[in-house]
């Protein structure tokens, strides 16, 4: 049984920084990759980024609205994936999940119908 859970949501004001943490439990060795998306009501979950896990040589790919200001870290040992917010804007703000997947083709996918686990969501808040 997979179990995503994140936490460190919160408000923040515009130009703030944030920081997310996704634990995995279970059975994380099948993960290939791991990512984050962020949702607000009415919109369609949005890719923030994924990360491939699935070998000693990991990539990480971001949405075009968060490069240069978000920061998503793996740590194996651990079974978490942080995400790092820096000089957020009040369009970041939304419900963000934590989202993985053990379809060793994950390299390309960048919609979030492709990942099978998901965590509950956090808040975020930006003004």
């Amino acid at each position: 049984h997979v179990q995503l859970v994140e936490s460190g949501g919160g408000s923040a004001y515009a130009g703030g920084s944030l920081r997310l943490s996704c634990a995995a439990s279970g059975y994380t060795a099948s993960f290939y990759c791991m990512g984050w998306f962020r949702q607000v009501a009415g919109k369609e979950r949005e890719l923030v980024g994924i990360r491939y896990i699935g070998s000693e040589v990991s990539f990480t790919y971001y949405g075009d609205s968060v490069k240069g200001r978000f920061t998503i870290s793996h740590d194996k040992s651990k079974n978490t994936l942080d995400l790092q917010m820096n000089t957020l804007k009040a369009e970041d703000s939304g419900l963000y999940y934590c989202a993985a997947t053990a379809d060793g083709e994950c390299r390309d996918y960048k919609s979030s119908r492709d990942f099978s686990f998901w965590g509950q969501g956090t808040q975020v808040t930006v003004s």
